[in-house]
């Protein structure tokens, strides 16, 4: 270990709200521009099993500083788990700081007129952590590329992001 890594260790700070560049990333506009972005969503099942879900930024939305909604196929092990008012840590890196959030999450009713067959969720930062080091810069975390047809992605993306949009509005603060 140099000297300069040994004096300047681990920078770790806490949050209960979305920092500012978090929120622009889930705030539901230009998804075009954020295509590539993945989270890990991790749950533990009844057999105390952890299982990672992988979310883009279509299926993230974040109506204020405290709340994040997802919107999850049903048959996920992941909305199995949030369906009965499941906890679940996401990690992910924005802006070369990792960050790692514990939210409590409940289930949304589907808004009218939504076929796309996805189960809403919405929650509550219980803690939040970012990490980084001085003597390294995280470039990315999960990334993606969307194959040919990534234009249908981007418009079922857009399309969830207004109803997770309208099915949080519903349920109000």
């Amino acid at each position: 270990m140099t000297d300069s890594v040994s004096r300047h260790p681990l920078e770790q700070t806490a949050f209960d709200e979305w920092p500012a560049a978090v929120r622009a990333l889930f705030d539901g506009t230009s998804l075009a521009g954020k295509i590539g972005f993945t989270a890990s969503l991790l749950t533990t099942n009844t057999n105390g099993h952890v299982r990672t879900s992988l979310l883009g930024v279509g299926e993230l939305y974040a109506p204020d500083a405290r709340t994040l909604c997802l919107a999850l196929w049903p048959q996920s092990r992941a909305a199995g788990v949030l369906a009965h008012g499941g906890r679940a840590a996401l990690t992910f890196v924005c802006e070369a700081v990792f960050y790692q959030v514990q939210l409590r999450f409940e289930a949304l009713q589907p808004v009218a007129g939504d076929a796309s067959g996805l189960a809403y969720f919405i929650g509550s930062i219980d803690t939040g952590e970012t990490q980084r080091v001085p003597y390294a810069r995280l470039t990315g975390g999960i990334t993606f590329e969307l194959e040919e047809g990534g234009a249908a992605v981007l418009d079922r993306w857009e399309q969830q992001i207004e109803h997770l949009k309208q099915a949080a509005a519903v349920r109000g603060p």
